[in-house]
């Protein structure tokens, strides 16, 4: 089963510049083979209704989470101690350490658009990936960028 991250369901909610790629993932992966958390549902309420879209979180909701199959998860007020540690160990924001411990927690595969999770053990995957396409220059963890040379004359 795949965890589907926030960052995800926005790309295609806002038809963002990768939407095409997650349209034809959900339609190549069953939607009872994803999950979301219900962090990651609030998220992408907060976003959408600063966007002032909250026809599209109704939507949303309707269209692609009730009666679909798609798995709704939360973590346990036990499992948050789980999320500072995996913060810790792994730098990550407090909604990044929250998907990984669900993820951990259900034995689930990450899909995400953000480069941080790949410095952790389970990694992610793109829908790109799971399509079997490269992935964008984007998508791929930052590097160190190159010390500039010191000029002699």
């Amino acid at each position: 089963m795949l965890l589907v991250d926030a960052n995800i369901w926005l790309e295609l909610l806002l038809d963002q510049k990768r939407a095409a790629d997650v349209r034809d993932f959900l339609r190549m992966v069953p939607l009872d083979d994803l999950a979301i958390t219900d962090f990651a549902l609030h998220s992408v309420g907060v976003v959408l209704a600063r966007n002032k879209r909250d026809d599209l979180f109704v939507r949303f909701i309707s269209d692609l989470l009730a009666d679909t199959g798609v798995s709704y998860v939360s973590l346990d007020f036990s499992d948050l101690m789980a999320v500072t540690e995996t913060r810790e160990r792994f730098p990550l924001d407090f909604d990044d350490a929250y998907q990984y411990v669900a993820a951990e927690k259900h034995d689930l595969t990450l899909v995400s658009f953000d480069a941080d999770f790949d410095r952790t053990e389970r990694g992610r995957k793109t829908p790109a990936d799971l399509l079997g396409e490269p992935p964008l220059a984007r998508d791929k963890p930052p590097t160190k960028a190159a010390r500039p040379r010191s000029r002699r004359r």
